[in-house]
């Protein structure tokens, strides 16, 4: 990692990078982008096909991989993620955490079982992930992937949403308990089409017309366009940023107040 006295260029090339949930959505975006710019990369989730698909993808583009699966509230899991990638790759310089799970519910009515497995997976998960990576890690850079829902009063996403708020909060204490060695920081995406808010916000619905209506580039996103965002907060151009949340939402925040 540099010391800073000397320009780094925005790359990823050479470095060897674990994406939790990385086999679907945003996280599969980052791993195939890490991989087109000269990253090894390990991609895994809990589908064993969804894992086998990318890590051929992932070759396709040149990389060093690892066929694991893991499930981020199973500990066991994440250090055979863990000890696997190590063995195969020699270490690890880079933990992307993007784990999913939601629960589209009123507080009201939403379950225990609902909210309990939201939290699991979207904020112990991710202190499961960084708590067995950053052992493997003598230095580099983990990315944790927070929400608009952390900032926003969403309806029907309050299990999201807090665990979201909470990746925020975690992501600068452990920036601050894993570094200077070990740089954290959060990319929070504004509204995204993948696989999980495909139905929500569909081509024609009102909930996506209220979204790109108050989007300052007038559309829904995609996964790729976190890519950027990504590459550079692990990259060693980013050495003196740690323990921030990077916003890449099209400008949806800077139009809150529009009259």
């Amino acid at each position: 990692m540099t010391d800073g006295s000397a320009s780094s260029p925005v790359t990823v090339e050479g470095k060897r990078a674990v994406v939790i949930g990385g086999t679907s959505g945003i996280g599969r975006a980052i791993a195939l982008g890490f991989a087109a710019d000269g990253a090894d990369v390990v991609a895994s989730s809990r589908t064993a096909s969804a894992v086998e698909e990318t890590a051929a993808e992932l070759r396709e583009r040149g990389a060093e991989t690892v066929v694991e699966t893991c499930d981020v509230t199973d500990r066991e899991s994440l250090v055979e993620l863990r000890e696997r990638t190590v063995e195969e790759l020699g270490g690890v310089d880079v933990l992307v955490a993007s784990p999913s799970a939601i629960a589209r519910e009123p507080i009201a009515s939403v379950s225990e079982s609902d909210w309990g497995h939201v939290l699991d997976v979207q904020l112990t998960g991710v202190h499961r992930a960084c708590q067995v990576f950053q052992s493997a890690m003598d230095s580099g850079s983990i990315v944790t992937i927070s929400s608009m829902g952390a900032t926003l009063a969403m309806p029907e996403t309050a299990a999201y949403s807090a665990a979201k708020g909470g990746t925020d909060s975690y992501t600068r204490v452990a920036a601050k308990e894993f570094g200077p060695e070990i740089r954290v920081n959060a990319i929070r995406p504004g509204f995204i089409l993948t696989p999980q808010t495909a139905d929500a916000y569909a081509e024609g619905t009102e909930r996506r017309r209220a979204v790109e209506a108050k989007t300052e580039t007038g559309r829904i996103g995609e996964p790729e366009e976190l890519v950027g965002a990504a590459i550079y907060l692990a990259s060693d151009a980013a050495s003196y940023t740690t323990g921030e949340v990077l916003t890449v939402d099209g400008g949806f925040a800077n139009s809150a107040f529009d009259e």
